[in-house]
């Protein structure tokens, strides 16, 4: 997608969000083997449940590099200055990643026009699983 110019962008302008799954176990196995993080809670029915959980459950950072995903569709990666992301609640089996991101602030840094952007992932029943920010450079 193509970066509306500078001057154009208002605060308040939602970025091209992004809706991924439902999470299936098979996406938490194939995530475990990209990202190295086998820890059983994602992986392991049985051990989820001993641990006090219903079930297996995604990684944080699956949803988090869904949100980056948002970010990397409107702008190069080169671009993203900074990304920060603060976990709300599990996302669970069967639950749809719903990201969005609105633009919160204009300014000039370092010589570079860049936008702050507030960022939100919810599932299907608009419960906030992960909430953020992030700023980007415009070239």
């Amino acid at each position: 997608m193509k970066v509306k110019n500078f001057d154009d962008i208002k605060v308040g302008d939602a970025l091209p969000g992004l809706v991924k799954g439902p999470i299936t176990r098979h996406i938490l196995g194939v995530y475990a083997g990209a990202s190295g993080d086998y820890n059983p809670l994602h992986i392991d029915s049985d051990f989820a449940r001993q641990a006090g959980m219903p079930d297996v459950f995604a990684h944080g950072m699956l949803s988090a590099a869904y949100l980056a995903r948002v970010l990397t569709h409107w702008v190069e990666q080169s671009a993203i200055r900074r990304l920060s992301v603060r976990f709300a609640a599990i996302t669970q089996l069967g639950d749809e990643v719903r990201c969005q991101a609105r633009v919160s602030e204009k300014f000039v840094q370092n010589g570079e026009q860049c936008v702050a952007l507030e960022l939100t992932a919810r599932n299907q029943s608009d419960e906030v699983k992960l909430t953020g920010t992030a700023v980007v450079a415009l070239a």
